[in-house]
Parts: C-alpha cells; structure tokens; sequence
C-alpha cells in the first residue's frame, strides 16, 4: 500500500491526474491477479492468498521491473511513463516583470542606446533595422522606446503607407531604398519590404508571379546591402493567439487606440493558418546567413521590449564617446537691449 500511495503522489504532484486513472487501469486488477496466482499453487496456501485478496497490487511502471518476489521502491523525481511533456510547456514561462524593475533595467538600456548612437555617428556607420511579425506583436511599442531617448537625426524611423500607383509601377524595392541610411545614421522599419511575403500575399495584393520573384531577389538585395557596407538586423516579433486576440479587444474598447485597429488587422485574424504559412516559406527563402531572422516572444511585451535592445546593443561592437562635463558658459551682458511689452504678444490660454 505504501508503494502504491507513494506512486499516486509523485502523480498528482505532476499535475496529471487523468494519467494516475490511465496507470491505475493498465495495472492487472489485485483479484484477477490473485486468482491466477492462486490455481498454481498448493491448497494449503490458499487462506494465504485469501487474506492478500484484498491488498492492491503494487502499480510498477514498465521501466521499472523487478526480479521476481523484490519490492520496488519509486525513484523520487521519476515521471511516469504517461505524462505529456508539451502539456505544460506554457506555465513554464516565466512571471510578469515588476514595472519598477522594467523601468529601471529600460532606463540603463536607453543610456547605452545613447552611447550607441554616438558611435555610430562617430564611425559613420549605417544600421538598419527591421522590425516584422503579426499585428499586435508589439513591434511599434518596442521602436518607441528605443527612439524616446535618441536624436531624430541620428535615428529615423520608417513606416511607409500603401504603395500610390506610381510606386507600384516600380522595382519593388525602389521605395525601400531611397529609406536608407547615409553614413552615421540609423533608420528603423516599421515593416519592410517583406510586406510582399506577408500581407500581399495572402490578401492577394501580388501576384503569383511577382511573389515568387520576391523570394528569388529579396535574399541577393540584402546581400547586396551588407556588402556595401550597411549593417542589417531583422527581428520577427511572435505573438499568441489567444495575446493577440486579448490586445485587439483590449484596442476595440480603448479609445486611445482605435487607430491602431484597422481593417488589414481584422482580416489577419481570421487568416491566421495562411498567415503563418507565409512566414514559413518567408523564413525557408530569406533567413541567409549574411542577414538572419531573429524571432522575439512578444506576449511578455515589457520582456520583449528589454530583450530586443539587449539584443541590438550587443550586435554593434560599440565604445563609450560620453563627453567631458560640460560647464555652462556665462550668460550675455544685456548691454541696454529692452524687451518689447508682453502685451504686444499673444499667449495660449491657459485652461490649465
């Protein structure tokens, strides 16, 4: 009995407690067992095996088999043979982030951000990122708070709209290019030109033709750009369907962030399967070695957030160029200049 209790535990501490009723089943029943037992062997043993009738057969899993006769004792720690591994994979993510501690980690990070960026001023580098994935991924949150703490003219960021007709009728990737970085600048894409092997091609917007000479050219155009010298980052930012549908409800009923809804985000919902689709075969073509895919989990977006700059930070082997302290120099003698009445200007109102 002591065998069997300590089985049904180490069971129940897994969480499993259909697996506990499916080991129980597959065991032998103890009075089937005993009967069999009790026709080979001698009568006088009988009132023996009578009184054992109504003692359970140890449940044993297979891979732990006995020589005949020997008790065996359950190994601590051990799994059962039923137990679904992926069943959990989901409670094993990690809890939420503090926003104490997320702001005070952010805040370090934008200050190596800074340095960053004046290092890429001072080598003239060109830096180009891409920011991909599903709608609601968190991508646009992720690109706000890298750019908060960065000068505009150092720092750009790139979300074009749909194409005009004039633009469709160019090289596709002609209107990408004239987004690109000089020396000593970095420019963010808010979307790409992978928007071909995303939302063009499953709303139908390309055509079969045109999507495939995408994925013939899309990888020598970025080796294209790395030989030139630019440095290309791409992040693909993965969300859940059940986060994706919690933020898109969470943007129906927030005023603030209607805009953020739009139509081509419905229809990504209910196209799901063809989405994910498109971004395997995306994957399979451009995931070169020259400009790999890096796959961020967006469903933790403060997680997110601090993972990606992380990232980004230790991709561009940078040093530190923060400046003397500066001392104020002191303020112009006015030298009998008058300043015009205040009634002569015309000021907000203030409401508040």
């Amino acid at each position: 009995m002591s065998e069997v209790k300590a089985v049904q535990e180490e069971v129940v501490s897994e969480g499993t407690q259909t697996e506990q009723l499916t080991a129980v089943q597959a065991a032998p029943p103890p009075a089937a067992a005993t009967k069999i037992a009790a026709q080979k062997k001698p009568a006088k043993a009988e009132a023996k095996n009578a009184a054992q009738k109504t003692e359970p057969k140890p449940v044993q899993d297979k891979a732990q088999k006995a020589p005949r006769g020997k008790a065996v004792e359950p190994k601590v720690g051990t799994t059962p043979s039923t137990v679904n591994l992926n069943e959990n994979v989901r409670s094993t993510r990690k809890p939420a982030i503090k926003t104490k501690d997320y702001e005070e980690t952010l805040s370090k990070l934008q200050i190596e951000l800074v340095k960053l960026q004046e290092w890429i001023k001072f080598k003239k580098l060109k830096v180009v990122v891409l920011f991909e994935g599903r709608d609601a991924a968190g991508k646009g949150g992720t690109i706000k708070r890298i750019t908060e703490s960065l000068s505009p003219r150092v720092t750009r960021v790139a979300a074009l709209p749909a194409p005009t007709d004039r633009e469709q009728t160019q090289w596709y990737f002609q209107r990408y290019v004239q987004h690109l970085p000089a020396g000593g600048e970095m420019v963010l894409f808010d979307r790409s030109w992978y928007n071909r092997a995303g939302v063009e091609r499953v709303m139908g917007f390309c055509t079969e033709e045109e999507y495939r000479e995408f994925l013939r050219t899309c990888p020598e155009f970025e080796r294209m750009l790395v030989r030139s010298g630019i440095i290309l980052i791409k992040y693909w930012f993965s969300v859940s369907n059940e986060e994706q549908e919690r933020r898109f409800q969470k943007r129906i009923f927030h005023p603030e962030k209607h805009w953020k809804l739009s139509p081509m985000d419905l229809e990504s919902r209910a196209r799901w399967v063809e989405y994910s689709k498109a971004k395997d075969a995306m994957f399979a073509h451009t995931d070169i070695k020259q400009a790999p895919w890096y796959v961020v989990d967006g469903d933790d977006k403060k997680r997110a957030r601090l993972n990606v700059i992380t990232h980004l930070l230790n991709m561009i082997d940078y040093e530190d160029l923060t400046p003397e302290p500066i001392v104020l120099p002191p303020r112009q003698d006015e030298g009998g200049y008058v300043r015009p009445p205040l009634s002569d200007q015309t000021f907000i109102p203030e409401v508040y």
